[in-house]
């Protein structure tokens, strides 16, 4: 199993910092964020800095844990932005990017920002088009797409990212009809936030399904879940335990703000007994 570390809003620059290093140095596997324009929870208007931008910062402050926003909302930027966005982490971070999308859940976001919002099916419609034209950009070289929601011309897109044949692509949000069958469709990695364990094994087995449908080895598909750091180290413990055997092979822990450089070298002393944990 792989263990990740994340910190989203509400936290000075300093204290992102600080997660960024013991993730680096602890030896975590990937250290995240989130992508919002405002706070979630009952106070939107609480600070929160731009995903990508610190990303690139995360890329210029570690030198060996894997990076990524879990997960980005495809509505706020045009996928082909997107890309070469992307593309320009991956190349700071000499190939250590996690390319995590999904098709975004937050309305007021998008009233206030004047930002299409649509329907479920809409946003999923889009999610989809993004899943492809983006691999397309990121290797083909030059892409033409006629989508409903996406067009592109003769689009170039260079340099092409350092990992080939691109960063791997983590899929979030647990729709069972069409968000698992985008997963199957184009995700290298799965996660499912807010989830029991039994849940989780669920909503895997429904993968599993649209991968048979797909033609697709249900096996090539990391099953990852985020878990937000109890108080206590052996309701950790226990909690990643029940996760294991339903079959998550990454967790992200997500650390408190103002807390979350303590929250973080708690779970680095922890991280040995973590690795004792397998899958399954």
């Amino acid at each position: 199993m792989r263990y990740g570390l994340k910190l989203s809003q509400l936290a000075p620059l300093d204290e992102f910092r600080a997660v960024w290093r013991v993730a680096d140095d602890a030896g975590f596997d990937h250290c995240w964020n989130m992508d919002h324009f405002a706070t979630i929870g009952d106070d939107a208007a609480g600070d929160i800095f731009d995903a990508w931008t610190m990303l690139a910062a995360m890329a210029e402050s570690t030198t060996r844990v894997r990076i990524g926003c879990m997960v980005t909302g495809n509505t706020y930027r045009h996928p082909g932005v997107l890309a070469k966005i992307a593309t320009t982490v991956d190349h700071l971070s000499g190939g250590r990017l996690e390319f995590g999308l999904g098709a975004a859940w937050a309305e007021n976001e998008h009233t206030m920002l004047g930002l299409q919002f649509g329907t479920v099916g809409e946003r999923l419609d889009r999610l989809e088009e993004a899943c492809q034209l983006i691999r397309s950009l990121w290797t083909q070289p030059r892409t033409t797409f006629e989508g409903r929601h996406y067009q592109l011309h003769d689009a170039v897109a260079e340099p092409k990212p350092v990992q080939r044949p691109h960063p791997p692509v983590w899929i979030g949000g647990s729709g069972r009809k069409r968000t698992l069958r985008i997963a199957a469709q184009y995700a290298d990695a799965w996660n499912a936030t807010g989830v029991s364990a039994a849940e989780f094994a669920d909503l895997s087995g429904v993968l599993d399904q649209h991968c048979a449908d797909v033609g697709r080895d249900p096996a090539t598909i990391r099953r990852t879940v985020q878990l937000r750091l109890p108080a206590a180290a052996d309701d950790l413990l226990s909690q990643v335990e029940e996760y294991a055997r339903a079959g998550v092979d990454d967790i992200v822990l997500v650390t408190h703000p103002g807390t979350a450089e303590a929250d973080a070298s708690r779970a680095a002393e922890l991280l040995p007994r973590l690795r004792e944990i397998g899958p399954g």
